[in-house]
């Protein structure tokens, strides 16, 4: 994979699928995670006066139709604010304006408002491809989906390399994927099993330990023979929660919170053994064993949590997982929104090793499958 970092670039106009995906109320950004994630790229084009056209989604619009809700006007305002110059929103693909020399830096509008983007388009991708000297490709948490902005355009730009946050990307989840240091724990949490079966899957077979919350824990919490009330589980992964169980690496806790609601009505602190047919599993509490698997491991792979957090009276367990992670000296990597929630509320992102900004791209990733967009760039460097 060819990186921006190894490509002269100077004076040369760039056209950067990013990922600005961002929350948005009343047209201002209410998290700039995402943009802020792309900066170092763009500012590495910029110190060497290239010219910049930015690419991005934003939200699931009707493609083809233009949706102000959707508008990437206020991503293109926040980026104007940030640099202190204006950043100009390209409207069309066909616009004269594009590099036109009166701006460094340009956004183009919503590319899922654009034929042909969701169903990787070769004449999307190839318009796309031409727009510029080189197509850097910088959005991993879009690394997963094959369409025009993140694999045509990879295939048939003249030169197509990997920006910094891929990169960057690229070389911590490898770390954990293939290069992990024993002990070797993950915490797994989450609604469903089937959505990370695959990933739990993987990781048991190399994990000393596998720690579960939320949903996911509710079903190997049943599968293990515990009464589980009103909670939330999957009774169609329940066979394959027991095959995982026998190998027994999955922690489950011994005790947790329930409540007959999810306002809080009733809340109580149980044993597993205690459930009532009436009451839902809320929150999970670490035990002393989590504690010290946690404090001796030397790699620790985070992906959900371990309750519902977002309400204060289920976020126990939740924080105290952050914290004790917080103050591992394991290198520790988290992905998920979820997680990084979590991460922004109880510690900081600078006392975990890596916090990924993908969601299905860092699951896939950890499965050991090869991203699309990923693949591509391997492509283009075996052609240079």
């Amino acid at each position: 994979m060819i990186n921006l970092s190894s490509l002269d670039i100077a004076n040369k106009n760039l056209v950067i699928r990013v990922d600005m995906n961002v929350p948005l109320k009343d047209s201002e950004v209410l998290d700039a995670t995402r943009i802020k994630a792309c900066l170092p790229t763009i500012e590495h084009a910029l110190s060497n006066n290239a010219r910049i056209l930015l690419i991005s989604h934003l939200g699931r619009p009707s493609e083809g139709n233009f949706e102000e809700k959707f508008s990437l006007q206020p991503v293109a305002e926040y980026i104007s604010n940030l640099f202190n110059e204006k950043c100009e929103l390209i409207n069309s693909l066909e616009s004269k304006d594009i590099f036109n020399g009166k701006f460094n830096v340009q956004l183009l509008e919503n590319i899922r408002f654009f034929e042909g983007e969701k169903s990787n388009s070769a004449k999307l991708g190839k318009i796309l491809a031409s727009l510029g000297d080189i197509y850097v490709f910088d959005a991993f948490g879009t690394a997963h989906r094959e369409q025009a902005s993140t694999h045509s355009a990879i295939e048939q730009a003249n030169i197509a390399c990997a920006g910094f946050l891929l990169e960057r990307e690229n070389r911590n989840l490898t770390k954990v994927l293939n290069n992990y240091e024993n002990p070797y724990i993950a915490v797994i949490g989450g609604a469903k099993v089937s959505t990370k079966l695959e990933l739990i899957k993987s990781i048991n077979n190399e994990a000393q330990n596998i720690i579960v919350g939320g949903g996911i824990a509710n079903t190997f919490i049943k599968a293990a023979g515990f009464k589980i009330g009103q909670s939330l589980y999957e009774e169609s992964m329940l066979d394959i929660a027991k095959s995982i169980l026998e190998k027994n690496k999955i922690v489950l806790p011994d005790k947790v919170i329930t409540s007959e609601t999810f306002e809080g009505k009733n809340i109580q602190k149980k044993s597993l053994d205690e459930i009532e047919d009436n009451e839902m599993i809320l929150d999970l509490l670490l035990k002393e064993e989590t504690y010290s698997i946690l404090d001796s491991a030397k790699t620790i792979l985070w992906n959900g949590p371990m309750g519902v957090f977002e309400n204060k009276l289920f976020e126990q367990g939740t924080r105290d997982l952050s914290e004790t992670i917080a103050k591992s000296s394991a290198f520790s990597i988290a992905g998920g929104g979820e997680t990084l929630s979590a991460i922004n509320k109880y510690i900081n992102t600078d006392d975990v090793s890596y916090c990924s900004t993908g969601g299905g791209a860092f699951l896939e990733f950890m499965e050991g499958k090869t991203l699309p967009s990923i693949s591509a760039l391997n492509a283009k460097n075996t052609e240079r």
